[in-house]
């Protein structure tokens, strides 16, 4: 056991001592606690005992927020001379996804003049993965943050390219089976400081986290919303209501309406090729266009850019329509 060890057991100790015992971290502890996990201070067994306790817990936005910012130092993520409107997370693990619609509306709203940065892991996802999508349509992740946009205003930026510690820290979920709250952190480290995001999470509970993380990190603006396979798409088959942390007005529920006359996607006979065709107009299945405008209006809602629901999905259908 070493030096570094024993400065790591008492974080496994204070989350693990039992009922009336135990308590969450700190912003301070988590953050010094996960830059050691990080930096590899920490013994693997203790990584998996802390992950799993945190899990067990239950997410705080306190511990949340100390481990982006340990995530944000260790891997110098925040570029305040990079101009990115728009940040989009993708850390979806559905086990029924097709096609990732959502990321056709990320591209339309970048021919539109929004700069949108993706990034993320779809390693546990079923379905056509961001990669695969962008393949399909000629297009490539970038390898680094810094050049991201070298060649138009969208980016996807894979998580173990831009913070390969964590992506490590990800893979551990096949020895869990769990997920673990690196997903959680994975979604919020905001890496060029955008001035808005759009964010999907799987459960309703981790909107409560998502805001309370935002609003501890200072962001200007953030939408949060229970999405296909946890991902920040719409499918408008039915009511949602998305949630929104705004820096000057505090918290907001946007109540989004459902879109009549639409039938369930069989996502098994999404493809490579149909997902591009959908790109081109070569195709228009209903279900997947209304998802990636009310994915579209979405995004705008979440930049401030429209009035209300109805008004962004009017001009979701314009964006969309004049993507090409």
């Amino acid at each position: 056991m070493t030096d570094s060890h024993a400065a790591f057991a008492p974080f496994v100790a204070t989350l693990g001592r039992g009922p009336g015992r135990s308590r969450a971290l700190t912003r301070e502890e988590a953050q010094t606690a996960f830059g050691m996990v990080l930096r590899g201070d920490a013994e693997p067994h203790q990584v998996g005992a802390f992950l799993m306790l945190l899990r067990f817990r239950g997410e705080d936005a306190e511990e949340i927020t100390g481990m982006v910012q340990a995530v944000r130092a260790h891997s110098g993520l925040g570029r305040a001379d990079m101009t990115v409107d728009l940040d989009w997370p993708s850390y979806g693990a559905g086990r029924t996804r097709g096609a990732p619609w959502f990321l056709l509306s990320a591209l339309a709203l970048a021919r539109s003049g929004v700069r949108v940065l993706m990034h993320g892991s779809n390693d546990f996802s079923a379905g056509i993965s961001v990669a695969e999508g962008m393949a399909a349509l000629g297009l490539q992740p970038a390898t680094d943050l810094h050049a991201a946009f070298r060649f138009g205003r969208f980016a996807y930026l894979p998580l173990r390219a831009m913070a390969p510690e964590m992506d490590r820290l990800l893979e551990m979920r096949r020895l869990f089976g769990l997920r673990s709250p690196v997903n959680t952190a994975a979604r919020l480290l905001n890496p060029a400081d955008a001035p808005f995001g759009v964010d999907g999470v799987f459960h309703p509970p981790y909107i409560d986290v998502h805001l309370g993380v935002a609003e501890r990190m200072g962001r200007p603006r953030l939408l949060v919303l229970k999405g296909g396979g946890g991902e920040a798409e719409r499918v408008p088959l039915k009511p949602a209501v998305a949630a929104v942390r705004d820096r000057m007005t505090g918290r907001a529920e946007i109540v989004l309406p459902a879109v009549e006359g639409l039938l369930p996607h069989p996502a098994a006979g999404d493809t490579p090729e149909s997902f591009a065709a959908v790109w081109r107009g070569d195709v228009t299945p209903g279900t997947p266009l209304a998802t990636i405008q009310a994915t579209i209006a979405l995004a705008l809602l979440a930049m401030g850019r429209a009035e209300n629901p109805h008004h962004a999905m009017d001009q979701a259908a314009a964006i969309w329509s004049q993507r090409l």
